[in-house]
């Protein structure tokens, strides 16, 4: 499954959010370094500030640069003229949108679609499709859509609303799959349910070729699937680490949204300090022996950090682990002393623990 980034896109749409074209520019760089296959910046019809980014990054990256426009002709023009690799068209398909959104028929949609499909292979573009409310469409309006744009080589189905589930994905891409190759098919979610990366999950076991992806799921409301969640997960449960230079992951992600002026919560999954800190005495004591006893991957695969904690809560077979791994000989009344001296100096992370031990009780 091949990942496209909106991050920055769909990021700088958020309410208060107005990233600078040079945060863009500077983001877009640090995610190519990971390896991902698409990046979507801006959507250049909204302005100069997105064409000049997309400009500027054309022809300058691993990824392709994909921009993306309305089913319209101006639009399009927006998009070639940065000399970007990808035009992506969205249009809306399901019955609510084509009457409240657009204001017109399916007919007329398929022919504005058609007609801009057309127009941007005649400048010379490769063209991608996303549709909109795509989940909340019967399948056959999908698989018309599919007919009538044939030589377009990515259709992407959007949750635009964030309403479905794992079992409904799966469900619908089910039906799908009897008619249409899932490889050359994409998926973009909404995290409104909380389901942004099951969602995601179940549509790379269903056999689809693309998904949507935001760094910590930026993006408009409750947000997206989450590039270091996706990435983590299928590399962890499936062996496939979808091309990523996973060592870079959490940097990288770190350091895109301290680019862009975000936060994301100590407890946030991948990211979060509290994701590889571990207090308990009965976790702390088996993971200085095995520290995948707590752990569904190590942190260090992905760039991120471990933390164990050690204190007033540190037992007699933590303190006697500790004191053996700093080479101190473990009679009772040291361990007993060493426990009052955690308690005394601590918390402590691992090597301020191994320290007071040598301080304590010196090496032997």
């Amino acid at each position: 499954m091949r990942l496209s980034d909106v991050t920055l896109r769909e990021g700088d749409q958020l309410p208060g959010r107005e990233f600078t074209a040079e945060q863009k520019v500077e983001c877009a760089r640090a995610l190519d370094g990971l390896g991902l296959d698409f990046l979507q910046p801006g959507f250049p019809a909204t302005g100069e500030k997105d064409q000049q980014v997309l400009s500027e990054l054309a022809g300058t990256t691993d990824a392709d640069v994909v921009g993306l426009a309305r089913a319209l002709e101006e639009d399009v023009d927006a998009v070639v003229d940065t000399e970007v690799e990808v035009v992506e068209l969205f249009v809306s398909v399901s019955e609510r949108h084509l009457d409240h959104l657009l204001g017109m028929a399916r007919e007329e949609m398929l022919d504005m679609l058609a007609s801009a499909v057309d127009y941007a292979h005649d400048r010379g573009a490769t063209v991608h499709v996303t549709l909109a409310d795509a989940f909340r469409t019967e399948q056959a309006h999908v698989l018309e859509v599919a007919e009538t744009i044939a030589d377009v080589p990515s259709l992407t189905l959007a949750d635009t609303v964030g309403a479905r589930t794992p079992a409904s994905v799966r469900d619908y891409l089910d039906v799908l799959s009897t008619d249409l190759d899932l490889g050359g098919v994409g998926v973009h979610f909404h995290d409104d349910l909380g389901c942004a990366t099951a969602n995601a999950l179940a549509a790379y076991e269903a056999g689809v070729g693309k998904v949507d992806v935001s760094v910590a799921g930026l993006g408009e409301r409750a947000g997206n699937s989450p590039l270091e969640e996706v990435v983590v997960a299928c590399a962890v449960d499936h062996d496939d680490d979808l091309g990523v230079e996973t060592a870079d992951l959490v940097p990288t992600c770190r350091t895109v949204l301290e680019t862009l002026g975000e936060s994301w919560d100590d407890r946030k999954a991948v990211l979060g300090r509290t994701v590889g800190e571990h207090e308990s005495s009965i976790h702390t004591t088996a993971m200085l022996t095995d520290p995948a006893t707590m752990e569904p991957y190590a942190p260090d695969r992905f760039g991120g950090e471990r933390h164990l904690v050690f204190g007033a809560g540190t037992g007699e077979s933590g303190a006697r682990k500790l004191l053996e791994r700093a080479g101190v000989s473990t009679s009772e009344e040291r361990v007993t002393a060493y426990r009052e001296a955690l308690a005394d100096r601590g918390p402590l992370g691992l090597d301020g623990a191994l320290a007071l031990a040598t301080e304590r009780f010196g090496e032997e």
